[in-house]
């Protein structure tokens, strides 16, 4: 079985919770923000909206160089814009991901900063570190902002307390 039909399963649910995660954003709050230091709910929502578009990247291309200062998404203007985006990123990495074949997946790709190289690893090793555990990574703070405005938290991994049916209050 190659990496590309291993990881889909993986990458069907994780971005599910994902959607589901983005789904309760209430539409009000996009300009909320926990902490001065911290994302908007619209610059995170943004973000994890288009994290299927860095899998599709690394797949296309040998390595990013990325500006933090210029390489900004345009933020989205509402919940049903970043699903609709969302959507669409996933369907085109999922097909990417289907037509890519291991000894593409064993390529080194790099990501630079300003030039400076960041981390180089195969690009299965960066779809499972750079995307996937990101998307993680974010949509966990997506929780906490979830929680933080008093909306359910969806359950991903097992039974959520906000959904009556954990173990745990």
């Amino acid at each position: 079985m190659s990496f590309a039909a291993m990881m889909l399963p993986e990458i069907d649910h994780e971005m599910a919770g994902l959607r589901t995660s983005l789904e309760r954003v209430p539409e009000g709050q996009l300009d909320w923000t926990p902490h001065d230091r911290s994302f908007s709910m619209r610059g995170l929502v943004t973000h994890l909206a288009t994290i299927p578009r860095w899998g599709l990247m690394v797949l296309e291309h040998n390595g990013l160089d990325m500006d933090p200062e210029k390489d900004r998404n345009e933020p989205v203007a509402s919940v049903a814009a970043a699903l609709q985006l969302f959507d669409a990123e996933l369907a085109t990495l999922r097909q990417a991901l289907q037509s890519t074949d291991d000894e593409d997946l064993r390529a080194e790709w790099t990501f630079k900063v300003k030039g400076q190289v960041a981390f180089a690893m195969p690009r299965m090793g960066v779809m499972r570190a750079f995307v996937m555990n990101h998307m993680i990574h974010h949509r966990a703070q997506l929780g906490v902002y979830l929680r933080l405005l008093g909306v359910a938290v969806p359950s991903l991994y097992g039974p959520s307390a906000d959904q009556g049916d954990s173990p745990v209050s």
